[in-house]
């Protein structure tokens, strides 16, 4: 029997629960031995839950108990989730989290010390949610050089922005009625400033390219400026606009960002709706390849993490090899990377020839409705040339979006 223990009961740590207890006897048969929750920590008391024969406040109680082999962090947050991860792994137990914002900032040292035990720290469930986008970097693309992750990784955004494409609705009702239906939080800053999908292109890309990707480096951009009059822009393009985390190798050197898009329908990220999430990966043998599910969710999330679980019952004495090492990389000068660019123009500080003298050939887009203003999709062009010819046309220039095709 493999005895473990969960860390919060909240919703990921409440689904862990569920998911362990309907499939039980499967997961047992999966994992080779029979998986029983001992314990599970938290502050509050559950009356009427089953799970008060197990519930525990203190969390000396987890790690000075040699029978628990799994720990499993569901609390979210820095603190005292990484004191309690890190005193578990120098303890020789395992840990399986979903906590993201853990993995991006403390993922080296804590993978270091569980291969200095010879156990497992494994978080499948801190990108995706659901979708199982490590366990396939870690094993099915090992063959493949890597050369490109990006994708959508944030599915409170995702919705926003496709209610915002596909009903004309502006940024703060949106963001109310995301809140209303429990899709986005009471402080929603780290989705829609972007800092949510930065620590999970920061997870992806330290494991596809083999070195530790420091999410403060990643250049992140929100959506809290697109407006529904860029939403016109990009239907009248065939286009729409997506809130991506994207990295790229070119020739062993790697730009990183997190900013909105204008993606055309070609592009397979183009029809991910609602609040989905899909990663798309380029690998120089296999070619494309997307991966595409619930991104988050108390089942969803709940069955990676469990998942993570059989993993390390599968290996208790040995560790599972992913290809990220402590090296810290370096990027990319955002100034160097390479795009198109949409800009929207007042028409009564630059014409169309002006700006076209300016940033170069490019087309000129006109919304009939949107009277005073035309947009141009500029060829492509570093960032750092864009800048310098923006800087050009001043105040002219409403608003610019990168295009990815």
């Amino acid at each position: 029997m493999i005895n473990i223990a969960v860390l919060g009961y909240g919703t990921v740590g409440s689904g862990v629960v569920e998911v362990i207890r309907t499939n039980h006897e499967t997961i047992g048969k999966r994992a080779g031995e029979e998986i029983r929750i001992k314990y599970v920590l938290d502050l509050r008391e559950f009356p009427g839950d089953p799970v008060e024969e197990i519930l525990v406040h203190d969390y000396e109680t987890i790690v000075q108990d040699p029978e628990v082999d799994i720990v499993v962090e569901v609390m979210g947050g820095l603190e005292p989730a990484h004191t309690f991860v890190k005193r578990a792994l120098l303890a020789g137990k395992h840990v399986c989290t979903s906590n993201k914002a853990l993995v991006a900032k403390y993922g080296p040292e804590l993978m270091e010390i569980a291969r200095e035990k010879s156990i497992n720290f494994l978080f499948e469930a801190s990108c995706g949610g659901g979708i199982p986008i490590i366990r396939a970097i870690n094993g099915s693309l090992t063959a493949d050089e890597i050369d490109e992750v990006t994708g959508i990784l944030n599915g409170t955004t995702n919705y926003m922005m496709y209610r915002m494409d596909t009903e004309g609705c502006d940024f703060d009702d949106v963001l109310k009625e995301a809140q209303e239906k429990g899709y986005a939080e009471k402080d929603p800053t780290a989705d829609v400033e972007g800092y949510d999908a930065c620590r999970k292109i920061a997870i992806l890309s330290s494991l596809a390219y083999g070195k530790f990707l420091d999410y403060e480096d990643i250049y992140t951009e929100g959506i809290t400026k697109i407006t529904p009059e860029d939403m016109e822009y990009a239907r009248t393009l065939g286009r729409t606009i997506k809130l991506l985390g994207t990295s790229r190798k070119e020739q062993n050197r790697v730009y990183a960002m997190v900013a909105p898009f204008l993606l055309g329908k070609e592009n397979p990220l183009y029809s991910v709706n609602g609040v989905f999430n899909s990663v798309f990966v380029h690998g120089n043998m296999l070619g494309d390849a997307m991966f595409y599910g619930s991104g988050a969710g108390k089942l969803p999330t709940a069955s990676a993490v469990v998942a993570d679980v059989i993993d390390a019952a599968r290996h208790l004495h040995k560790t599972v090899m992913t290809n990220w090492n402590n090296e810290k990389m370096s990027l990319m000068p955002q100034d160097e990377i390479t795009g198109r660019f949409f800009v929207r123009v007042k028409e009564d500080q630059a014409q169309p020839e002006t700006v076209t003298s300016v940033l170069g050939d490019g087309e000129i887009v006109r919304v009939e409705q949107l009277g005073g203003e035309f947009g141009f999709v500029t060829h492509d062009m570093t960032q750092g040339e864009y800048q310098k010819k923006a800087e050009k046309l001043g105040s002219a220039i409403i608003t610019m979006i990168r295009v990815k095709d």
